[in-house]
């Protein structure tokens, strides 16, 4: 398993409480676009519509823009292919007040791409702050061990 796009910002930002992994509708120059590396999750989260998952807000550009369609748009909204059991176990999170479905990564799977999705909650700025501290002090103790 080859992690081709990480959202970084998103363990920063959420709490993750369960992970899914599903498959995701793309075209063919998105997953060549996605292959190379391109593309971000950076502020994209998942909505369910009419008994369907989608993925709002990924930015994945034409692998070669002049044989793109001029009608492509990278921002457009995806399907998520999910079970029916994981859509309705994700519609009741969704209308849960204070969690959300946030994308976290996408990757490479026996030549298929997945996404991997997460329930999160958002965290506070106090919580942040602690994260870096964590951070900042693992950081200090791997420096000293190694001088």
């Amino acid at each position: 398993m080859q992690i081709l796009i990480n959202n970084k910002k998103s363990y920063f930002n959420y709490e993750i409480l369960e992970k899914y992994v599903a498959g995701i509708e793309l075209f063919g120059f998105e997953v060549k676009s996605i292959k190379q590396g391109q593309g971000s999750l950076e502020g994209a989260y998942v909505t369910i519509r009419g008994g369907e998952a989608y993925l709002i807000g990924a930015n994945i550009p034409a692998f070669q823009a002049k044989n793109a369609p001029e009608s492509y748009d990278p921002i457009r909204n995806r399907r998520i292919l999910l079970t029916k059991k994981e859509i309705g176990e994700l519609a009741l999170i969704e209308a849960k007040k204070g969690q959300t479905i946030v994308a976290l990564a996408m990757h490479n799977a026996g030549g298929k791409i997945k996404i991997e999705i997460g329930v999160a909650r958002g965290k506070k700025q106090f919580d942040k702050r602690e994260t870096i501290k964590k951070r900042d002090e693992e950081r200090e103790i791997r420096r000293e061990m190694k001088g």
